[in-house]
């Protein structure tokens, strides 16, 4: 009897554990489909979160970790620390959902904890994600190459927003799609060191793209935008970076414990 009483209590924990699991979005599925809506939300600590006790800063994290779980599934939170590198910001988030409501709903409870009231939201960012537009016309030998693997587990993170001029939009999909063959042959040499992610953002925010890289090569990284601001499609950046922003990729554990320090 006791057995069987065992027995169920095992069964029973490996179907929380599943339910629990279950319930989770699928991150790799966000970072990979079309049509996901990414907010990057950055943050600044004001001087009364360190003002505050040691008890009370613990009961804020506490709270934090709550709403992490609360949305987990509905959005995939990234977290980012900028704290060392930027004097304007000390942290970001880069929340993804097939909703961007549920991006919102994140934030709003987020910032509504006692650490969210002791931030100041310094920049936010909309985008969604589109299948490839200029790649299915380049040459096949391009396209090959563009499928390289991107390296894994790079330690920095660098977020560059881009707005274009009205000429980029008035040109015709073919002037466009040479120029952006010109852009990609600059950064095949770099695919192997710098991970790329692109957001689309006209009409969702003042930007036009939102411009995600990973790597664990800052020189390749710096060699890559320098060969980025010499191609012809540049003249058309009427604004790239302002903000750029510069950090490591931490854990949420990691990035609360520093910021509680």
């Amino acid at each position: 009897m006791r057995n069987k009483i065992i027995l169920v209590l095992i069964i029973f924990a490996v179907v929380s554990l599943a339910r629990v699991a279950s319930a989770e979005v699928d991150r790799e599925k966000l970072l990979k489909d079309p049509g996901v809506y990414a907010t990057f939300a950055v943050f600044k600590v004001g001087d009364q979160w360190s003002q505050m006790d040691k008890e009370a800063r613990a009961s804020g994290v506490a709270d934090v970790k709550k709403v992490f779980q609360k949305h987990a599934d509905k959005v995939t939170v990234d977290t980012y620390l900028l704290r060392g590198l930027s004097e304007k910001a000390d942290f970001f988030f880069r929340v993804h959902s097939t909703e961007i409501l549920d991006n919102q709903n994140f934030l709003v409870d987020f910032m509504g904890t006692t650490f969210g009231k002791a931030l100041k939201n310094t920049d936010t960012f909309n985008g969604i994600t589109k299948a490839l537009n200029y790649v299915p016309k380049f040459p096949e030998d391009v396209k090959a190459e563009l499928k390289t693997p991107p390296p894994q587990g790079s330690p920095y993170v660098v977020v560059v927003p881009v707005r274009k001029d009205a000429d980029w939009w008035l040109m015709s999909q073919d002037t466009r799609t040479a120029l952006m063959k010109e852009h990609a042959d600059a950064t095949l040499v770099y695919l192997k060191t710098v991970k790329r992610k692109l957001y689309h953002s006209s009409g969702l925010d003042d930007l036009d793209f939102i411009t995600y890289f990973e790597t664990a090569k800052l020189d390749d990284f710096n060699n890559l935008v320098t060969a980025l601001l010499q191609v012809k499609e540049n003249h058309h950046n009427k604004q790239f970076g302002e903000p750029t922003l510069l950090g490591s990729i931490r854990p949420l554990d990691e990035v609360l414990e520093i910021l509680s320090r």
